[in-house]
């Protein structure tokens, strides 16, 4: 392509790694790029690496990332002739696209029309029924009520899935398997569309078992050019969010090839599409052959880097040509798929904590060698619960699946991301799984998986960890003297042995280990590439490929764990429900004295756009701490069950049965 600019500047209304990655291309193609910001986002990567960056709002994203007049007041205050809006947020909005247009702004992605059918997924899916292309039975009929959606499941028939009409990436979709199961599940779709899309619109869908998920890269100008770019696996998902893509799929036949592609280019005419779009189709792992229509991304996709790789094409570069009015760059007869590619997402999470979000400040950050890494982040980033959890991808290439398999499990092994919970482990140990590597996949695979167990860093390790924190305590500034203020283990006639105290999580819970913390004690690995970062108590470690959180135990914090012991020894279940991740109270599901079963829930937290409810832990009285709409840290107190015993019960009955 010229790199005669196609612009003179195109503001990125996004975020993260996906602004980054429109800044480069915006950069090679000589175009000035401006970045926008929430307070939360005032140094972040991607503000840093723009030619301008304008602040739009609050942390909060429905006041900044979301505010369309906030977003234009920012074009016009810089001079852009277009908007790029990344993938979520405003970018598959329609009332942005119409007020783009408005200001005479260009919106880098399709007419008002195409967002507002394919934005739908009810509309969607009835208007490309017209076009011959087969859909996925259920019900699409806005309409319906929570009543009326419950008389509609029956005709449906379980499993089924109740899925968002608005936005995408599996946010607030429920799988429903019985009908004892839809309230709630209908409940929290709602709930969840109406927070993240503010339309709480909802469809049902049968549920395809043993589905794949295969979606294909389209591109359509305004000449009359519609062609694909091949197709990309995504089958590999936990709670509806892709986690590894690849392209192609293993499982596709070249007829089958053929016919998807071709039904995908249908479903972009259907609509006269503009630009650069992601047709979505469910296969059924037993039936090949069979493919059905479940949507339409009107946007640039996460995965997109693995289409890139394999057939040579800047995607974002063919964005910014057809918003320009130019023709595609190339034709159907043109398109050359070679070799393979994969793709993994790096999220802030704790897959050891069932994958809940994990919040804090970057220490350390290292990418790998040979491969293509998209990230938003760097060291001193600060992750928030405010705003999608994904930190990179990481993209191998190779000249077949196997060859790419190797080269991305090891670039994840030599990914450094230090200062907070990562899925970098569970990536590899998906990776490793016979059946991924065999290529038989569907989207419930990761569900069947057993849950990861915390690697335990062995002893050599350990004694790596010591000796560097005692070395670091010695030579800190200001500790130089007096002598009885080191901490060398100096006393007369020989040095005192040092050791320290280190816990970390084992499959079995924390464990504490003294180690010894002498110079040399761990010669054995100190030739190797170990990373050592501490925050306060905190030492986070990378070694050999894998990531550990220790924590160094002072004479107090030895004292406080062994008391918490007896504690639980003497006094059973612990009676406090705490958060397991920061976030926002969405719902409150008792009230305060309100008696509660084990297992009851308590309350919904939602964070970085992921629900979890909270349960009690025993049976008993509940007392509440929160309430919605309120703001808690991981850990923080929500609220307490206070145990009702054999004993409580008899002396109740004793009080109910004397006269009054």
């Amino acid at each position: 392509m010229s790199a005669v600019p196609l612009f003179d500047t195109v503001l990125i209304a996004n975020r993260g790694e996906i602004a980054v990655r429109v800044i480069r291309t915006l950069r090679a193609l000589g175009i000035r790029s401006v970045a926008v910001y929430s307070d939360a986002d005032a140094d972040a990567v991607h503000t840093r690496l723009a030619d301008v960056a304008v602040r739009i709002g609050p942390a909060d994203a429905r006041a900044s990332y979301l505010d369309i007049d906030a977003v234009l007041d920012a074009a016009r205050a810089t001079g852009a002739q277009a908007i790029h809006p990344g993938y979520g947020f405003l970018s598959e909005n329609a009332a942005f696209g119409h007020a783009c247009a408005e200001a005479g702004i260009v919106f880098i992605g399709p007419d008002e029309y195409a967002l507002a059918v394919m934005g739908d997924k009810i509309r969607a899916k009835l208007h490309v029924a017209e076009s011959g292309v087969p859909v996925v039975p259920g019900v699409s009929d806005p309409t319906l009520d929570d009543a009326g959606l419950i008389a509609a499941a029956e005709g449906v028939g379980y499993p089924l899935l109740i899925k968002p009409s608005a936005g995408g990436g599996g946010k607030g979709m429920q799988l429903v398997r019985s009908s004892d199961e839809l309230a709630d599940g209908i409940a929290t779709a709602r709930r969840v569309a109406a927070s993240s899309f503010g339309d709480d619109t909802l469809l049902l869908e049968r549920f395809i078992e043993e589905p794949r998920h295969i979606e294909v890269q389209v591109l359509a100008d305004a000449h009359g050019g519609v062609i694909h770019l091949g197709e990309r696996e995504c089958s590999l998902q936990r709670r509806h969010q892709k986690v590894i893509e690849e392209a192609p799929s293993p499982l596709l036949d070249a007829a089958t090839r053929e016919r998807i592609g071709r039904a995908a280019c249908d479903a972009a005419r259907s609509v006269d599409y503009r630009g650069a779009g992601t047709v979505e189709f469910l296969v059924s792992a037993r039936d090949p052959e069979t493919f059905f229509f479940i949507e339409m991304n009107t946007r640039l996709q996460v995965e997109h880097p693995v289409t890139e790789a394999v057939t040579g094409t800047d995607i974002v570069a063919e964005q910014l040509h057809i918003a320009a009015g130019l023709p595609l760059s190339l034709t159907q007869g043109d398109l050359r798929v070679t070799g393979h590619a994969i793709e993994a997402r790096v999220y802030a999470e704790s897959p050891e904590r069932g994958f809940l979000p994990s919040t804090g400040r970057i220490l350390a950050y290292r990418e790998p060698a040979g491969v293509r890494v998209d990230s938003g982040i760097d060291v001193d980033s600060v992750v928030s619960a405010n705003y999608d959890p994904m930190l990179a991808k990481v993209i191998a290439f190779g000249a077949d699946r196997a060859e790419a398999l190797d080269r991305l499990n090891a670039a994840l092994a030599e990914t450094v991301v230090l200062g907070i919970d990562t899925n970098i482990a569970f990536l590899r140990s998906l990776l490793a799984d016979d059946d991924v590597r065999a290529g038989r996949l569907d989207t419930e695979l990761i569900d069947r998986l057993p849950a990861l167990e915390p690697a335990v860093p062995d002893d050599a390790l350990l004694a790596v960890v010591a000796e560097t924190i005692a070395a670091a305590d010695v030579e800190a500034p200001g500790r130089a003297a007096p002598l009885w203020r080191q901490r060398s283990g100096w006393r007369i006639g020989a040095d005192r042995p040092r050791s320290l105290t280190l816990e970390f999580d084992t499959p079995e819970g924390r464990a504490t280990r003294d180690v010894p913390a002498d110079r040399g004690s761990a010669s054995a690995l100190l030739d190797q590439r170990v990373t050592i970062v501490r925050d306060g108590a905190s030492v986070w470690v990378h070694a050999n490929g894998a990531s550990f959180q220790l924590a160094v135990l002072d004479r107090a914090a030895r004292l406080t764990r062994s008391l918490a012991a007896v504690r639980r020894e003497t006094g059973g279940v612990a009676p406090e429900v705490r958060s397991p991740m920061p976030g926002t109270v969405v719902a409150v599901h008792v009230a305060d004295g309100d008696h509660v079963e084990e297992g009851a829930p308590i309350a919904s937290i939602e964070a970085m756009k992921m629900e979890h409810r909270v349960t009690a832990p025993t049976v008993g009285i509940v007392h509440l701490d929160v309430r919605v709409g309120g703001l808690v840290s991981r850990d923080q107190l929500i609220a307490s069950v206070t145990p009702i015993t054999s004993a409580t019960s008899a002396t109740t009955s004793e009080k109910e049965e004397t006269p009054s």
